[in-house]
């Protein structure tokens, strides 16, 4: 089914052929003046150089043109040569009735499908996450999960850090205060123990300590990198302690992620490209793709086009560690020979662009990936405080995520036991009262998020991202419980939502005006899908829920005494809460039965 904006088009272009016009000209917009109309064409104004003549001249005659089509109530052309254009309630009508009965409410999914891995997340095990980790889960999650619904194969990989200086350190500082541990002892052969020799509060404990200890002890940082490289090249007892790291840090993440419902079909790191990195090491070396410079192996990415300096991807450090490059290449060539992808995603800070510009670089160089694979970097903002710097805890230091999330609950909790005094009649247990918070916390956090575009900083405003009213995930919610509410009342009068009957033309500019904002569902979903852009998704919702309550307000939907008439208000209802559900399913959260 095609978009609706994309039907006016034909119609509108076939109009500029039979006058003799370029069809490219025919391009209609959603106009920039609703207070006048509501699509709007200005080909007219581009044709007229081509053709010589003044631009009303040719916006005259396609208005007439279109003038006894039925799909128009009103095409008006207006000097200097713009065409505007109001469409008729009969035909928006009938475009609803198809849109419910369609799949997917007629979206037209990815004609040619792809497998894409999504690369996000990016924890640090045997650190807990924090607030810092907050965007990569949500945006990556987002973007995948509309692949998906595109039609596309989208798998996503958490891509732990796993292999890198953080290991070492670990080690080192571990070795410092148990020394006597059979995984210190090189000429131990026999089995390690099953039970790792900490717990996760005392792994937390661990890295920050050793971390510090590095700054300011440099024999101890050089012990660190020297415990780095042995467990990369295979030092049996470390790797032991690695995997001990691992079985108790994995876990955990899995919750911290499942309460902000983000999940990975692939749970790797690091270390699964370990062993791809000698043989990838030696073709680059091979292929004179790679050489020494300064002591490390590079590949030089630089091309002609380069407005700035591209300095050489480094693979080795000169000791023949590896790097996050190294790491990174290596995970793309188990990725080609394991899923054979077609596009890779991958999201991070936007300051880490340069890195994924040198590695996707040396991957195209030298074939590790396909020349037609696509590579994404999605480079996303900070996160900032009321104080527009990084966002901290109050004593200035970072904030775990599993706190961040605690702390919104609780704001929620707060409003919802607020709204069950204020509201005697309400019957809602201490379980649905909690259960319910946890679901408009979780849309607090992500619509705030999501609703600003990836690139750009954002402030994170409890307050306002917990309001029920205005541009919020909790506002958003509220509407469709509100929808819910009345399809339930309607249920008990003993009528039925989905009896036979259609959506009858609009009968007033409100109920109009949300046709037309159910009828931007596939050009905002097809637009977060190609921008790989949630935000347009948000910006949708929003325009659809004030769109349904400006509706809501002025029109007696149960109190409706022409059946005919009521029945075609609750399937726009239906169609309304469908589509809202649809799209916060896509943003990763759901709604509550009720609020």
């Amino acid at each position: 089914m095609k978009k609706l904006i994309d039907e006016i088009t034909a119609v509108v272009t076939s109009a500029f052929v039979e006058n003799g016009y370029d069809e490219k000209y025919g391009k209609v917009t959603v106009s920039n003046r609703p207070d006048l109309c509501e699509y709007q064409c200005n080909g007219a104004m581009a044709a007229a150089k081509e053709y010589k003549c003044a631009p009303f001249m040719i916006s005259d005659k396609i208005a007439e043109a279109l003038a006894s089509n039925p799909m128009f109530s009103s095409v008006e052309s207006v000097k200097p040569g713009f065409l505007n254009m109001i469409l008729a309630p009969e035909y928006t009508a009938q475009y609803m009735n198809r849109m419910k009965e369609e799949p997917k409410f007629g979206l037209e999914t990815a004609k040619n499908p792809k497998t894409i891995i999504v690369d996000y997340g990016g924890p640090n095990v045997a650190k807990p996450l924090h607030v810092g980790h907050l965007r990569s889960a949500i945006i990556g999650e987002s973007v995948k999960r509309i692949a998906k619904y595109m039609g596309d194969t989208a798998i996503g990989d958490v891509h732990l850090g796993d292999w890198g200086l953080q290991m070492g350190l670990i080690i080192t500082e571990l070795q410092v205060r148990k020394p006597d541990l059979c995984y210190f002892d090189s000429s131990f052969e026999g089995e390690y123990p099953k039970e790792a020799p900490f717990t996760l509060s005392e792994l937390e404990e661990i890295y920050p300590t050793a971390s510090g200890k590095s700054k300011e002890d440099d024999a101890f940082k050089e012990a660190a990198l020297a415990a780095t490289n042995e467990l990369q090249q295979g030092r049996r007892g470390y790797r032991a302690l690695l995997q001990h790291i691992l079985d108790i840090s994995i876990p955990d993440l899995m919750k911290n992620y499942a309460n902000l419902n983000v999940s990975f079909e692939l749970w790797k790191g690091e270390k699964d490209a370990a062993e791809y990195i000698p043989d990838m090491v030696q073709m680059l070396k091979d292929k004179g793709f790679a050489h020494v410079s300064e002591g490390a192996l590079v590949v030089d990415v630089r091309e002609e086009s380069d407005a700035k300096e591209i300095p050489p991807c480094i693979i080795l450090k000169s000791d023949g560690s590896s790097l996050y490059a190294t790491t990174d290449l290596a995970t793309m060539v188990w990725r080609e020979k394991d899923y054979h992808p077609d596009a890779m995603v991958y999201l991070a800070d936007k300051r880490q662009e340069l890195h994924f510009v040198q590695c996707f670089r040396t991957a195209k160089k030298a074939g590790i990936v396909s020349p037609n694979t696509e590579l994404t970097f999605i480079g996303f903002g900070t996160m900032n405080g009321k104080d527009g710097k990084p966002f901290k805890t109050r004593e200035g230091g970072v904030m775990r995520l599993e706190n961040l999330v605690k702390d919104v609950n609780d704001k929620m909790y707060e409003k919802i036991s607020e709204n069950r005094k204020a509201k005697e009649e309400l019957d809602i247990s201490e379980e649905e009262a909690r259960q319910t918070a946890k679901k408009i916390a979780l849309a607090a956090i992500k619509y705030g998020d999501l609703s600003n575009q990836a690139v750009k900083d954002y402030v994170f405003d409890i307050d306002r991202f917990t309001s029920f009213e205005g541009n919020t995930g909790p506002y958003i919610l509220y509407t469709i419980v509100r929808i819910k509410s009345i399809l339930a009342k309607y249920i008990a009068t003993g009528k039925n939502p989905d009896a036979a009957g259609a959506i009858l033309p609009a009968a007033n500019a409100s109920e109009k005006k949300l046709n037309l904002a159910l009828a931007g569902f596939a050009g905002a979903i097809t637009g977060a899908y190609e921008e790989k852009a949630p935000h347009k998704i948000c910006a949708y919702i929003y325009e659809l829920a004030e769109a349904f309550n400006g509706f809501y307000h002025e029109t007696k939907i149960l109190s409706e005494e022409d059946g005919a008439r009521q029945l075609s208000f609750i399937k726009e209802l239906q169609l309304t809460k469908d589509i809202l559900e649809t799209c916060i399913d896509l943003l990763g959260f759901d709604a509550p039965e009720r609020m």
